[in-house]
């Protein structure tokens, strides 16, 4: 039998693996309460920059009726596509409440996420949540399990100052440095096919999306990988774009 490790309140580096995993993933298993009974639905997920998910939802679809009677959710976050056996790769299931929200900001991260959004999530029937994380469950693998609180799960720096200034950095990298964003993709994220842009910084990585047109896929670049802080303010987040470019560069191959 498999024990399981509760999260120590010193120990935030499984909080740290959890967020990335949240962060990469572009879709959610939703779990809502249905007259006592779970509901699980598929959903649409992006985070914002303190990695809080972020839901669009349409009053009319039965998870979001469920949400009206009791507004506690789960959400499974699935990391293991990539592993022969699935029970071997990392999933996270997330407890916490859905609140509703109307902030421009998050909606256009949401949106930049998930492109196709935009053609319904000006009807009057679809609103944007946020999940009030209130603690998870990692499962890094066979017998790797956690516990983790919910200070732990929120990214704890202060993101004001580059969530501002989001908007201009990925339309100033995306008019200007497509080839910075294409060697992100492909020399430092081992990323194949043209097209890739920028949709979202936050202090701990970017996001990167390939339209539908071009194939359509999404990565993430985790900044931990490469520096030893986040990102939180406009002048680091312009240092570490030009770092990641210049690595990037000198990882690709000979012409």
């Amino acid at each position: 039998m498999l024990r399981e490790n509760v999260m120590a309140a010193d120990n935030p580096d499984r909080g740290a693996a959890a967020r990335r995993l949240m962060r990469s993933r572009g879709h959610a298993a939703l779990a809502t309460s249905l007259a006592g009974h779970p509901y699980v639905s598929l959903v649409a997920s992006a985070c914002e920059p303190d990695a809080s998910p972020l839901l669009l939802l349409s009053d009319l679809a039965q998870h979001t009726r469920n949400l009206f009677a009791d507004p506690l959710v789960s959400l499974l976050f699935d990391g293991t596509s990539d592993f022969p056996d699935p029970l071997a790769g990392p999933r996270l299931t997330l407890l916490g409440r859905a609140e509703r929200v109307d902030d421009p900001r998050s909606a256009a991260r949401f949106a930049a996420r998930h492109p196709a959004s935009a053609g319904y999530a000006g009807f009057a029937d679809f609103h944007l949540y946020r999940v009030a994380i209130e603690r998870g469950h990692l499962v890094a693998g066979f017998g790797r399990i956690a516990w983790i609180a919910a200070e732990h799960l929120r990214f704890q720096g202060d993101p004001s100052a580059l969530a501002e200034a989001e908007a201009e950095i990925v339309a100033h990298m995306n008019e200007d440095h497509a080839d910075a964003i294409a060697l992100y993709a492909e020399c430092l994220l081992g990323q194949k096919g043209a097209g890739w842009r920028m949709t979202g910084i936050d202090p701990e990585g970017i996001d990167l999306r390939r339209p539908m047109d071009a194939g359509g896929a999404t990565a993430r670049l985790d900044f931990a990988a490469h520096f030893h802080r986040p990102v939180l303010t406009p002048v680091a987040a312009r240092r570490a774009l030009v770092a990641l470019a210049e690595k990037a560069r000198s990882a690709a191959p000979p012409a």
